[in-house]
């Protein structure tokens, strides 16, 4: 396997009255993931990526980590330095914004 995780963050649009993820910011974690992952020398190892609909519109923007398969919801960009360390770094889901 070419990466031991890859992160894909929602950067769909939708048509009202659904909120998208889009335009809650979704390009802006896609890029704020990638500069922490560059800036910790793990960019090589790890892959952080826009993608589309992750289906969890209510609960986005949302995140997902794989091979975990782990579903992150109301991501902020406050979170993505606390996702990196926690769970892409230490192997430990942030459990306050995992989706059951």
């Amino acid at each position: 396997m070419k990466y031991t995780k890859h992160v894909f963050v929602c950067t769909n649009d939708k048509d009202a009255p659904k909120k998208c993820c889009g335009s809650e910011n979704g390009m802006k974690l896609v890029e704020a993931f990638k500069a922490g992952l560059t800036e910790r020398g793990l960019n090589i190892e790890i892959r952080a990526q826009r993608a589309g609909c992750l289906d969890t519109c209510g609960k986005g923007p949302s995140v997902v980590v794989y091979p975990e398969g782990v579903f992150y919801g109301f991501v902020t960009l406050d979170d993505v330095n606390e996702i990196i360390e926690s769970h892409l770094v230490g192997d430990k889901p942030v459990e306050r914004l995992v989706i059951a």
